[in-house]
């Protein structure tokens, strides 16, 4: 594929993976908690435990770190899983009325999240030899600009407000820490929680 065809792709799935992955499924989950629909509340509480590998690869992308090119096409598949995965919440959904505003945009909501984390992963699975070479190729820093760009928005805002300074050491220590904390979640979930209620989310 061209570079500036892939660069392209690249900034257009970072644009809507800002739309789609955080501010719209935050609107929806405040819009959830308003009408106290608990069904949507317990889906959009586990699609953010989950995406948050996403935030987690964004600060590790920053200092170019080569796991993140990993964290990236997991999160697209972890996303993808746990829209999916738990039965008793496709259950309440579907006894949701299919055509009150709140239940139709989240799924809708989660119809475009599952086209855009194929597509992503489409994009990212190719990126993954990034991980084993480093990130010096033309590829690589095709998927670090819009990371580093951010990280040094943020910097900006970050000196300003606190008078600090905001690395991408610090984004990467950071990014570590949390991935630490991500791997005992998922460990947890997989040897505790899964063989104990399986496909079930509960939090009724």
């Amino acid at each position: 594929m061209p570079l500036p065809l892939l660069r392209s792709l690249i900034w257009l799935d970072y644009r809507l993976a800002v739309l789609f992955t955080v501010a719209l499924p935050l609107v929806l989950l405040f819009w959830a908690l308003s009408r106290r629909e608990q069904a949507l509340v317990r889906l959009l509480t586990l699609y953010w435990q989950v995406a948050s590998l996403l935030g987690i690869t964004v600060l590790l992308m920053v200092d170019a770190r080569p796991v993140a090119y990993i964290t990236s096409a997991v999160a697209n598949l972890f996303i993808l899983i746990a829209l999916w995965f738990w039965s008793d919440l496709n259950e309440e959904l579907a006894d949701l009325p299919p055509y009150r505003p709140l239940p139709l945009t989240v799924r809708c909501w989660r119809w475009a999240m599952t086209v855009l984390c194929v597509l992503g992963l489409v994009l990212t699975v190719p990126a993954l030899g990034c991980a084993g070479a480093g990130s010096a190729g033309e590829v690589c820093q095709l998927w670090l600009e819009a990371p580093q760009q951010f990280h040094d928005r943020l910097a900006v805002v970050l000196s300003f407000l606190f008078g600090g300074s905001w690395t991408a050491t610090i984004s990467a220590f950071l990014g570590y820490l949390g991935l630490a904390a991500y791997g005992v979640g998922l460990i947890q979930f997989l040897v505790v929680r899964l063989p104990k209620q399986g496909r079930l989310a509960g939090g009724f």
